[in-house]
């Protein structure tokens, strides 16, 4: 394939998918946003005070770099899911099976728009909330690379559901039963430090647990675990998941039927 109408064909379908979700932002961004505000608002005011993390950080403080890493994964993952399943649903898939565009070309332009909304929320999330706290970023290099790799990972794992989903409820099961539970339970509200030996042992097993823990690093310099530790959990999920994905793609899983 021509190299430069295979880089064409990315950037167009790149381009058509950031498209999609920009057209309804309110939707896909404004509403994650006012959804991490208000579990910033009830779990702030109760608890602000009454749990101890990290020395002198404050509850809020360390409550605002767990919710922005979680929308960053939520979203990341609905996006690359729900644009697959919709265009496998409609019919509308085949005029990209028919269009010139290798395993890479879906992968780059699906993951890279999971990306791109995935770091938009997060960063709504994150100007939205800095006036509830005081915060600065001790090592932001850390956190660029934590909420990048997060963002990939989740992009891959959401197309991997959206190849093997046939229709809306199978996604929405998939994220509701693993997706959200699995945020929920990497210490977005809590230390995982502060868990009873058993649950912490099961933290550890959770691969978002250092995604979170690791962006969190990136602000306060502190964390339940080593950023090398976490980083290199994270990087060889992401690369496992992105083998599956395209492979997947490549052979055509449940789109060449």
């Amino acid at each position: 394939m021509n190299l430069r109408l295979a880089l064409s064909g990315t950037r167009t379908l790149l381009y058509k998918e950031t498209l999609r979700f920009w057209k309804v932002g309110f939707q896909t961004v404004a509403a994650p946003v006012l959804t991490a505000i208000l579990y910033l608002l009830i779990f702030g005011h109760v608890l602000e005070g009454r749990v101890q993390v990290f020395g002198s950080v404050g509850y809020t403080s360390f409550l605002i770099p767990g919710l922005v890493m979680m929308s960053v994964l939520q979203n990341a993952f609905a996006n690359s899911s729900s644009s697959l399943i919709q265009s496998k649903i409609t019919g509308n898939l085949v005029f990209l099976l028919v269009a010139p565009l290798s395993h890479w070309a879906w992968f780059v332009a699906y993951v890279g728009a999971s990306v791109v909304r995935g770091v938009v929320v997060g960063a709504g999330v994150l100007l939205a909330t800095l006036w509830f706290a005081p915060l600065h970023m001790a090592h932001p290099l850390w956190a660029l690379a934590f909420g990048l790799a997060g963002a990939a990972l989740m992009g891959a794992l959401g197309l991997v559901a959206g190849l093997w989903a046939e229709k809306f409820d199978q996604i929405a099961a998939f994220q509701n039963f693993i997706i959200v539970p699995m945020t929920f339970l990497s210490g977005v509200f809590y230390s995982v430090g502060s868990l009873p030996p058993i649950w912490k042992a099961a933290s550890h097993l959770n691969p978002f647990f250092y995604m979170i823990d690791g962006f969190r690093y990136g602000f306060f310099g502190a964390s339940d675990v080593s950023p090398w530790a976490g980083a290199l959990v994270v990087g060889a999920s992401l690369l496992a998941v992105c083998g599956l994905c395209l492979h997947l793609l490549k052979v055509g899983y449940k789109i060449r039927h």
